[in-house]
């Protein structure tokens, strides 16, 4: 019987390994705090755990706390039996700030990428994307109910990233629109490189986002010229078929949440115009300008 993990494993062989990052709403309550809440993104290795809190010997985080050993409360302590001493992961911190610094840190958003005890065996091998890496024709249904293939596409820059309409954390697929947002809004200042270009938001959550509730989705965010943008930025979903594959092509990791939410990885990729990847943004960290960057020089190529 297939088991449900409620953190993520990144399949991916170890000497290829990204940051997995995540999408899900581990333990979210309404807090009755009045100290604000930051976030900071962590990596390190499991030295320890107990029922509600993990070791963890990470790295730098910057704005927060230098590289160190110490214990961390877990957002949501049913997860602490997927975690044992020497997997390394990614995680979001939780933390509240007031006058006199930071208070109550808690982790969430857990990503094994590297387990140190593999207790089965994966479903799927992911792909993790490379720079040249040849892109498969890939069909999709878009916003206006039309099947779009990213082999139309050649010629272009194609900048793809994944999304579904119903996720409910800022920032993951929020953040991936409102930047591919910012990346229209910059390449459309200049007509030559805005001809040589396109934009994909792909959704993984094809039985909800539908045509229709993609439009609807899009809009929202391309403004009063969606029309016109549409033209530029599809919103897309493969079949319930093709999903796994596209999904394991680009490295996306989805399973189910609670509260009919995805838990899923991030994954945007600029893909040349001879079809073949020219660079690839695992995380939620990258900026639209930084993206753009990269657009211009293989728009020149």
């Amino acid at each position: 019987m297939h088991r449900r993990y409620p953190v993520y494993i990144a399949f991916f062989l170890i000497a290829f390994c990204g940051i997995f990052t995540g999408c899900r709403q581990e333990g979210k309550k309404e807090s009755s705090s009045k100290y604000p809440e930051k976030t900071f993104q962590v990596k390190g290795k499991v030295v320890s755990t107990d029922a509600t809190h993990v070791t963890l010997d990470h790295e730098d985080v910057p704005g927060f706390m230098e590289a160190m050993t110490m214990p961390y409360k877990l957002k949501d302590p049913g997860i602490v039996g997927e975690l044992h001493p020497g997997d390394r992961i990614t995680a979001t911190i939780h933390v509240q700030q007031d006058a006199a610094g930071f208070r109550d840190p808690q982790l969430d958003n857990i990503v094994i990428v590297a387990q140190a005890r593999p207790d089965y065996k994966p479903a799927a091998q992911y792909h993790v994307p490379q720079v040249g890496d040849v892109v498969p024709d890939f069909r999709m249904l878009n916003q206006s109910a039309k099947t779009i293939h990213l082999g139309q596409f050649h010629g272009k820059v194609l900048v793809a990233t994944f999304i579904y309409t119903r996720c409910p954390l800022a920032d993951y697929c929020p953040r991936m629109s409102q930047n591919f947002a910012e990346i229209d809004q910059q390449l459309a200042g200049d007509d030559a490189l805005y001809k040589k270009t396109h934009l994909l938001s792909i959704s993984f959550d094809p039985s909800y986002d539908t045509p229709a509730v993609l439009r609807t989705y899009g809009e929202a965010y391309a403004g009063k010229h969606a029309k016109e943008a549409f033209e530029h930025w599809d919103f897309a979903a493969p079949s319930e078929k093709e999903l796994p594959q596209v999904a394991q092509f680009f490295g996306v990791g989805i399973t189910p949440g609670e509260n009919q939410t995805l838990n899923h990885s991030l994954s945007t990729v600029v893909i040349g115009k001879d079809g073949k990847i020219a660079a690839w943004f695992p995380t939620n960290e990258w900026k639209p300008e930084e993206v753009v960057a990269v657009i211009k020089k293989a728009a020149a190529e």
